[in-house]
């Protein structure tokens, strides 16, 4: 029974920092209007701006998994929650295209090291205990994006700053609270040196397929990030304040489709579930795009949710089981080609939004999403 209340504690917890640590992101995600608007930025300067986060994401995320072995992921999650009202402060403070850029920079950097936290005692947890919960774990970290979505949006009559200010100081004492009380896992400090370089030869087939799988998913869910709220309030510029719903939207069923995926897992498989759900991203991207009364677009926000909602976690087990040594290497490295969907994009959606519409920005990621269909073939174990 002992071990029985530990595993759940053990899982409670894990969820719970999932869930808190994307509550800065949420709420800067809802603000971009805002600040665009602020800076006077176009749709090209705001993309490319906003890929100061992603740069500083991939060399930090190879960091990252060099210092797991050393630091432990509770420590370095614990420190990086501390961090976080500190660096989210940057970017509404911005002065300018540049300023953003950097400020976004520091953002992605701490950004990275909880990122790789999170998944490495994920991954460890389900390996460990026996039990399948990185689709859950990923659902809650999509609440708490629409969660901080919701409360920046809640608290908009405070100021920019003020909002933001109480919801990362609120995010960090719970979130290093919580890690801090994480069981110590018995891989965990299993070696204080890192794992050996490998060539790229060495490294499995299926970490490269699986790593462009997450990379076309994660391009999607970036752009849906960045652009809903920019694409809500053209459709709705009397009520731009509001259009952060968009991302409340969107990040609802990103979570109820993450909640639920752990089952619909084991009934269906990861290369089934992984189709199924990218059928409706193409579905839902149709309705946003297509000249459709406003209803559809909201109901494609949904769609798109559920469908990129599994990717992630997905990859991250399949990742995460192809190798014990090189575990978290093997999560950087996925996490990095993922993150060039980042970068890819929003400079994409960006010019051609600028040069055409957005709708038509955001239809580049039609091609994205039928290559994934193609390779979820490598979530089958081997």
């Amino acid at each position: 029974m002992s071990g029985m209340i530990s595993t759940r504690r053990t899982i409670l917890c894990a969820m719970a920092v999932f869930a808190l640590q994307p509550l800065a992101l949420g709420a800067w995600l809802a603000l971009i209007p805002q600040i665009k608007a602020a800076l006077g930025l176009g749709k090209a300067e705001l993309a490319f701006a906003l890929l100061g986060q992603p740069i500083a994401i991939i060399p930090g995320l190879q960091i990252a998994s060099r210092a797991m072995n050393v630091v432990g992921p509770r420590r370095i999650l614990a420190a990086g929650f501390l961090m976080q009202p500190l660096v989210y402060v940057l970017p509404v403070n911005a002065t300018g295209q540049g300023s953003l850029f950097l400020s976004l920079m520091v953002v992605g950097l701490v950004g990275a090291f909880m990122q790789v936290s999170l998944n490495v005692y994920a991954g460890r947890l389900e390996k460990q205990l026996k039990v399948t919960v990185m689709s859950r774990c990923h659902g809650f970290w999509a609440l708490g994006l629409m969660a901080g979505s919701v409360f920046v949006v809640w608290l908009a009559g405070l100021g920019v700053l003020a909002s933001i200010l109480i919801i990362t100081t609120a995010a960090a004492v719970l979130g290093a609270a919580i890690a801090l009380l994480l069981p110590k896992l018995s891989s965990e400090g299993r070696s204080n040196c890192p794992p050996p370089r490998r060539r790229l030869r060495d490294m499995p087939r299926a970490l490269v397929y699986i790593s462009l799988f997450v990379m076309a998913v994660a391009m999607a869910e970036g752009a849906m990030s960045d652009w809903l709220a920019i694409y809500l309030a053209e459709r709705l510029p009397e009520e731009a304040t509001y259009a952060g719903i968009a991302v409340s939207i969107f990040a609802g069923f990103l979570a109820l489709g993450r909640l639920v995926g752990d089952s619909l897992k084991r009934r269906l498989g990861a290369v089934r579930l992984a189709r199924a759900t990218l059928g409706l991203a193409v579905i839902g991207l149709g309705m946003m795009i297509l000249p459709l009364p406003l209803i559809f677009a909201y109901g494609g926000f949904a769609f798109m949710g559920l469908g990129l909602s599994v990717g992630f976690p997905l990859g991250v087990s399949a990742v995460a089981s192809l190798d014990d040594i090189y575990e978290a290497p093997n999560i950087a490295i996925m996490s990095s080609v993922a993150l060039c969907g980042f970068l890819i994009g929003p400079p994409i959606i960006g010019l051609l939004a600028e040069s055409f519409s957005l709708g038509i920005g955001l239809a580049a990621l039609w091609p994205g999403l039928i290559c994934a269909f193609w390779l979820s073939g490598a979530l089958k174990p081997a």
